[in-house]
């Protein structure tokens, strides 16, 4: 690992407000050994900006944890913006679609498993394992998808290709290795994990790489030279006396790891046959026996199955109940690990064990797995703790279990824009639509933006759909959009091809939209889990960038939540007022260019898989209903090619309904 470069921050502003006690504080708590610190900081207030100058007075590599794609998008962007001659990655999970594989008892529902996979975001995946082995200045901006199972770092280190000019390899050998390493070879079309071979020069594009590929030139069994070369134009960028090829996926199966496995999976599917017997479940021995003997005479013959990863304790050598290996395994041990929305990310995380489990439990009762697939898994709370070296604890409203753990508590609660926090009117719910609708009337007139809040998903479709038919530029942002239509949605609301997004909560945490000046909180009063004190908090702080905002919430009582939401947004404008004054600064409203929420890697991502995601989550006829009519004519000539003429007439109707 290279450890000659160091962190080096690019930014056209300087630390204020107190963004620099906390800096100051969050590195010499980290430096003096404290092992969770949480940074308390309101939005708006430049927490980001704050991380990236610890990251750099450290010097250390960061895994910064976020709650979701989007978000984790909006983080990888910044970061990249700061640190641009460092290596800043991004990991999410892979998939535009996944539908896990399934039982339902009740109606005897085995529900096949189902994925649409980004291309794009699998080779960012592979980019990111490959600079934390290759270097130390690293960032990865990572989902919660980093605590599932990817492999272990010893497989997958092992089999790396590393060669030099003038060694002696056997050409033949070296292809070998190449689709050992999950390359397929292909003379005539050159894409991402895969190789081409002409003559004595072989040429591999490397899974992790966008516009780089390698071309080894053999003399006889030698290599002669290696180039860098442009995969479009095949000319040549760097001549290079040395390079390496890592594996094109994560989770790498030798051959030798099969044959150790193949008798320990026949003795478990005995134990697991037998047992059924026992129980007088022939069904259930039957089915077991016949996929789990389909799936070893794969392994035997191919190297591969389909859910091979549940055989991954026998596959890695591991013991039933030990951890899996994550991305946290490929950091270093002095490592920093950045909490992003912590008090959403951590519940996350601590929720993902027992979700996997009780699913995978139901398919070992009816004989569709074997018991070992419950240690393909993600991590458990205790496990992902342990593995944590030093973290920060990012959030506006921390929760219980940061405020406990952290040895340091750092407000960060003043703009460097100088906002006060929005003022909050809390107005009758009864005549909640009436007056909200007159209140965006207004917010349209001055070319601004709204956000509504609702309970209900249905309640976010009526009412978009009722501010559709008054004209109103609306849209209904839900959970069927996958990462990259959410991205879009949120670029045309600050481009204001849309006035109002209404949704449940989508929209609370992390999201910078300067734009918006009214946030309408609809059923303030009903208290829970979206109208808590901390979801309150959250949703405020939407409208904390400009200072014509508003925050209304439609209550008829006033709640616990309620009352103490107001308190802390009333204390947090208060200190605000007072710092401007006394430093003379003049509130302003954050003027930001309207660019892609995604960077360019993801944006491409999003244009290659818009077509493809929309296919997938078109699944009811409300969200077609949804679509433009360009889109729809697509999908439904798409339904017509797969023979699917049942849904072909459903979205020709939703078409011609459309049109008139």
């Amino acid at each position: 690992m290279d450890k000659s470069k160091h962190f080096v921050l690019h930014s056209h502003f300087a630390p204020s407000g107190d963004q620099d006690q906390a800096i100051e504080a969050l590195t010499q708590s980290i430096k003096s050994g404290s092992r969770f610190q949480t940074l308390m900081g309101v939005t708006g207030s430049g927490k980001t900006f704050t991380v990236a100058n610890v990251i750099t007075n450290l010097n250390r590599p960061a895994l910064v944890l976020a709650h979701n794609k989007t978000l984790a998008a909006q983080l990888y962007s910044e970061f990249k913006n700061f640190f641009p001659e460092n290596a800043v990655r991004y990991f999410v999970s892979y998939y535009d679609y996944y539908q896990p594989e399934a039982y339902i008892p009740s109606s005897d529902t085995y529900i096949e498993k189902d994925a649409s996979v980004n291309d794009r975001i699998e080779r960012l995946r592979l980019a990111a394992t490959k600079a934390l082995i290759e270097r130390h200045d690293v960032i990865v901006v990572a989902s919660v998808s980093c605590i599932y199972g990817l492999g272990k770092r010893e497989n997958y280190e092992d089999a790396i290709i590393y060669f030099r000019v003038n060694d002696k390899v056997d050409q033949h050998e070296f292809l070998s290795s190449l689709v050992n390493n999950y390359y397929e070879r292909n003379d005539y079309n050159l894409e991402a994990g895969k190789f081409r071979v002409r003559g004595d020069t072989v040429e591999i594009f490397p899974a992790y790489e966008e516009d780089r590929c390698i071309r080894v030139t053999f003399f006889d069994d030698e290599i002669e030279r290696i180039d860098i070369t442009n995969p479009l134009t095949g000319r040549i960028i760097e001549k290079v006396s040395q390079a390496s090829i890592f594996p094109a996926q994560h989770y790498v199966t030798q051959r030798d790891a099969i044959e150790k496995a193949a008798p320990m999976i026949q003795d478990e599917l005995a134990k697991a046959e037998q047992e059924f017997i026992s129980q007088g479940k022939h069904i259930e021995a039957q089915r077991i026996k016949m996929r789990t003997l389909y799936d070893l005479e794969m392994l035997n013959e191919a190297g591969y199955c389909s859910g091979i990863e549940n055989y991954s304790v026998y596959l890695d050598g591991r013991k039933h109940g030990e951890a899996p290996g994550t991305l946290i395994d490929f950091f270093p041990d002095d490592f920093i690990m950045i909490v992003d929305e912590s008090h959403i990310t951590l519940p996350q995380v601590r929720g993902m064990f027992n979700g996997d489990r009780a699913r995978k439990k139901v398919l070992v009762e009816n004989g569709f797995r074997l018991p070992s697939c419950l240690d393909n898994r993600p991590l458990e709370w205790h496990e992902f703790e342990g593995k944590i070296n030093q973290a920060i604890f990012v959030s506006a409203t921390p929760g219980d279990y940061e405020l406990k753990a952290s040895s340091r508590v750092i407000e960060q609660i003043i703009r460097p824009t100088g906002i006060p926090d929005p003022e909050v009117e809390i107005l009758p719910a009864v005549n909640q639509i009436d007056d909200l609708i007159d209140k965006l009337r207004d917010t349209a007139a001055k070319n601004q933006r709204a956000l509504v809040l609702t309970l209900t998903k249905r309640a976010s479709e009526d009412l978009a759909d009722y501010l559709t038919e008054l004209k109103f530029k609306v849209k209904y942002i839900h959970s069927e959009l996958n990462t990259f239509e959410r991205a879009e949605l949120i670029r045309d609301l600050r481009a204001g091809n849309v006035d109002v997004l209404v949704g449940i909560n989508l929209l609370r945490e992390g999201m910078d939209l300067p734009e918006v000046t009214l946030v309408a909180i609809l059923d303030a009063d009903r208290e829970g889990y979206l109208r808590s004190y901390r979801s309150l908090i959250q949703i405020m702080g939407r409208a904390a960038r400009n200072i014509d905002s508003k925050i209304i919430l439609y209550a008829d009582n006033i709640t616990e939540s309620i009352s103490k939401a107001v308190g802390e947004t009333k204390r947090r404008r208060e200190k605000q007022i007072a710092y401007n004054k006394a430093n003379n600064i003049t509130p302003q409203s954050i003027i930001k260019d309207v660019a892609d929420l995604l960077p360019p890697e993801l944006a491409g991502a999003f244009d290659e898989k818009n077509k493809s995601g929309a296919r997938t989550q078109a699944k009811s006829k409300n969200y077609l209903e949804r679509l433009d009519v360009k889109t729809l004519e697509e999908l439904m000539w798409d339904a017509v090619s797969s023979l699917d003429f049942e849904k072909a007439a459903m979205i020709r109707d939703i078409i011609a309904k459309l049109e008139k």
